[in-house]
Parts: structure tokens; sequence; C-alpha cells
């Protein structure tokens, strides 16, 4: 909560001491917000017209400010809860900046501020990070492949970044080749006002099975994917679509066209023409690297062995479990080879993330 610290008061606080710290903050995101001094649970809000509302009503500045505060305020709750997602939209239809996100027990863990938002997902983030880039060699002999910059920054905080803009703020980072420099970039993420934990592979565990030495996830939902990844997908729409099929994971795609320059033939099992296609075009749809997951289905991903998200896929559809794919209709690239690399550079100075 250091972005927002100064919106924060004690109910020891008087009216007097409450301006003062409205004045400090200035006009924008004029809001205070009151907790107990000692349990950090978040009583009210106050703002200007609270305490002028409360002057009318013959407070004076030597009054408790918790006396002319707001007790209805509109709150998110962290975790479990999905409906957040529309109080945020509310919020946002009311003119209001900046929003309480609390625990169960109402203490206050931060400040949201609404218009860095492009939305509100309550999943929790596993960004896979440990593989060697031998394919960008020289580039990372001396640095791990997520921390390669593209334009500004490196690949892998662009990701985080964009997945902040949707209200995102746990993540989990799978470490292995030169993961020190990742931890000591990104450290807690205090930085972000997020919060980063680390597990870090002492032998590879394929595409997914870093997932199962986590044990910090405080969402229903998990998002897992790869470090390497440039795109500018809709986190939120990809959510708020998978919760809405009921499925227990979702694969974003990307479509793969297939262009055949010649009329083909459809035959039967004796090779009897069925008919004719001229230059047909096909439509396959390739795994991009980013999955949506219900908690539950870690069940199946073994505690620290090779496990790869095909065998995943493989193990909810045997048990009766649903998988479905979430085209991704807008910028997506896998840096993984030098040409990639290269194309990434010159699409980062066109890209919106």
């Amino acid at each position: 909560m250091e972005r927002f610290k100064e919106n924060i008061i004690f109910d020891t606080y008087t009216i007097r001491e409450a301006l003062a710290c409205l004045d400090k903050i200035g006009v924008i995101g004029n809001t205070l917000f009151i907790v107990n001094r000692e349990s950090g649970q978040l009583i009210s809000t106050l703002t200007d017209g609270d305490i002028r509302r409360g002057l009318l009503k013959n407070l004076d500045v030597n009054s408790l400010a918790v006396e002319a505060s707001n007790r209805r305020f509109r709150s998110i709750l962290n975790g479990k809860k999905w409906n957040h997602i529309d109080t945020i939209k509310d919020l946002k239809s009311f003119g209001v900046r900046l929003a309480p996100l609390v625990d169960e027990d109402q203490k206050l863990l931060r400040i949201i501020d609404i218009t860095d938002y492009k939305g509100y997902a309550p999943i929790d983030v596993f960004i896979m990070a440990g593989g060697k880039g031998v394919r960008l060699m020289p580039l990372t002999k001396n640095c791990p492949k997520p921390m390669l910059k593209i334009g500004d920054k490196p690949i892998i905080e662009h990701n985080i970044d964009r997945l902040i803009s949707f209200g995102i703020n746990n993540f989990t980072i799978s470490i292995n080749y030169l993961g020190h420099l990742i931890e000591d970039y990104f450290e807690d993420g205090s930085k972000k006002d997020v919060n980063i934990n680390y597990v870090r592979e002492k032998v590879p565990l394929g595409t997914i099975g870093s997932i199962s030495l986590s044990q910090d996830f405080i969402n229903d939902y998990i998002l897992v994917m790869n470090s390497d990844l440039l795109t500018d997908i809709n986190f939120l729409d990809f959510f708020e679509t998978f919760r809405n099929t009921g499925a227990d994971l979702s694969v974003a795609t990307m479509p793969y066209y297939v262009d055949v320059p010649y009329a083909v033939l459809e035959i039967d099992d004796k090779n009897n023409v069925l008919g004719l296609k001229e230059k047909p075009k096909y439509t396959y749809y390739s795994n991009a690297g980013i999955y949506i997951m219900k908690k539950s289905v870690l069940k199946f991903i073994p505690f620290n062995k090779f496990y790869n998200a095909t065998d995943l896929i493989e193990d909810i559809v045997k048990n009766q479990g649903i998988v479905n794919s979430f085209p991704i209709l807008s910028y997506w690239l896998d840096v993984g080879k030098m040409p990639d690399y290269i194309k990434a550079q010159e699409d980062i100075k066109h890209l919106k993330l």
C-alpha cells in the first residue's frame, strides 16, 4: 500500500487532522480510508464532502473524523469471490477513482486506482521463466531469456505490467537458469504494488510441472503463461469467457492457416473420389502458451515431477473434465528465436500493451 499510504488514517484522527491529510493529497484521489489502529480493519471512508455534511450537523474540527465518515462504502473482496468484477464496473460508472481491497475480516490490503485498470480479474498468475533460451544464444549467455529487453524493458515485465492493468496482484514466477537475476529485478513485487513469489526448479519439470511447487495461490482461478510471449490479449475477456463456459481449463490458441495451392481430392477408404476442393484453405489452432484453470485441477499435477501442459489436458479429459479453446484474435508472438526477437523490437513500437 506504499502508493496510497497518505490516503490511510486511523480512527483516532480528528476532523482537523483529516483535513490536513486531504489538503496534502490534493484533488486527485481525495478519499481517505479510516482503519482501526489495532486491527487494521477498514471502518469507513471520508471525503471533503463528508466533512462538510458533518460540520453542518454540528460536528467541529476537534471531533473524531470517523463521526463524519461514510460507513456504507463499497469494497472489493480479495481472493475467492469474483463478483467484484461487477463492483469495479459499478464504481467506474459512479465516477469513483479509489477503491479498497479487503480480506474476509475487512482488513485493508491495498487501495486500487480503478483508472489504472482495463478490468479486474480475480486470478493468480503463474509465469514459467526457467528456460535457458538456447536458440537465442549468445544473448542468453549471461541473461535469462525472460529478461531480454523488448524496447525499454524485459519481455517478462511487459507481461507482468499488462496483467497488473487487469487488476491482478498475486504472481508466482518459476525460475531456474540465471533465475537470481529475475529475483533481483522484481524482488517481492512491492515496487509495482503487487505480490511476487518464486519457485525454483532444481531439474526441468516440463511446461507446467513446476506449478506443483507453489502453495501460495489465493484465488480459485490460476492463469499460467510462458514468460517469453509478447501479446496484447485481453485477460479479462479470457477469464470471463472461461468462467461463463464452466470449463476446468481453457487454452489460449492462435489460428494457423494452411493454403493448399492445388485442388484436393476427397476419397474414401477404397480410393474412390467423393468430391473435389479447389485450392482449399485450412485453419488449425496452435497452443499459445497461456492457460486459465480452476485451482481444483492442480490435483492432477504430480509434485516435483516432469509434467507438460499436454499431460494436464489429457488427464482432465480422461476424468470427464472440460477443456476448451480461447482463440486470440489480437497480437501474439513467441519470442523464441532470433528472427522473432528482431521482429518484437519493431512490433513493440506500435503495440499498446
